[in-house]
């Protein structure tokens, strides 16, 4: 993948860039695979806004992808690459033996034409997918599962790869895009490879209005607030917070662990380091 820059012609083109989409060989979705997506503009079922800064944007269906890899020991073949709204990385259309189309993540290096397969009798090649217990140690996977028969949850996003490191009992031990190390059932699904789409990080937003299309509202700096608003508003012209970053509802902002899950803290290794760019 490639990114193209625009000419200054406008403030909002100025620092522009975007995806050449030089990846991606089918244009129009599945129809057979598409979903309606109803959105709630960030509210809950009383109409109470749980998620701020939500609303507007495209519309656009949900293409329904097949996390869970279930289809065992049944040849496919890609026949196409497609952009998905729905997701940072890019997704493949496979066409099984049987005739059956699903949409799968695509990983880096997965073209038209290239076969996949998923099940114990998969090869360890990029695209296919196997328990975790034929995995050679040292392979870059994705699309994890976290409990069995639950389809892949963790390793998703585009560039993200995770690297299986040992095997011990019924558990391997994995080294997730975020530097921790967890423990991973040996019969959860995995997909062998990196998951496409690498320059999507470094893609430069440009404009508010593309933010907008995304359905992102804007967002409000608490200083900017009055105090009974925020924590932080209030004061003559620009005054300092005056105490720790806060939310906007008091709770600390910065530099305080907010993970609260017991139950799955026997499987954590070791955490993500402080410091990710030097792990």
């Amino acid at each position: 993948m490639a990114i193209k820059r625009y000419n200054p012609t406008s403030p909002g083109r100025r620092g522009m860039t975007a995806s050449t989409m030089e990846e991606v060989t089918k244009f129009t979705p599945e129809k057979s695979l598409l979903e309606a997506k109803r959105r709630t503009g960030g509210r809950n079922n009383s109409g109470k806004i749980t998620s701020r800064h939500r609303g507007g944007g495209t519309y656009h269906h949900y293409r329904v992808i097949d996390f869970k890899r279930n289809k065992f020991d049944v040849a496919g073949k890609v026949i196409g690459v497609e952009y998905d709204p729905n997701r940072s990385a890019r997704i493949a259309l496979i066409e099984y033996a049987d005739g059956e189309k699903r949409y799968i993540l695509a990983p880096v290096g997965l073209t038209n034409g290239d076969a996949v397969m998923a099940g114990d009798k998969a090869e360890v090649r990029v695209g296919h997918a196997m328990r975790l217990r034929t995995v050679p140690l040292g392979t870059q996977i994705h699309n994890i599962e976290l409990k069995r028969g639950r389809g892949g949850q963790i390793v998703r996003s585009a560039g993200t790869s995770a690297q299986l490191m040992a095997k011990e009992g019924d558990y391997a031990t994995v080294r997730l895009p975020s530097g921790e190390m967890r423990r991973i059932h040996l019969e959860c699904m995995a997909t062998i490879g990196q998951v496409g789409n690498l320059d999507h990080q470094n893609i430069v937003i440009g404009k508010a209005g593309r933010n907008r299309w995304r359905g992102i509202r804007p967002h409000v700096r608490g200083s900017a607030m009055n105090p009974i608003d925020h924590p932080h508003g209030g004061g003559e012209g620009h005054a300092p917070r005056g105490m720790p970053p806060k939310t906007l509802w008091r709770k600390p902002a910065f530099g305080v662990k907010t993970r609260n899950n017991k139950r799955t803290n026997q499987f954590i290794v070791r955490g993500r380091p402080k410091n990710p760019g030097r792990a």
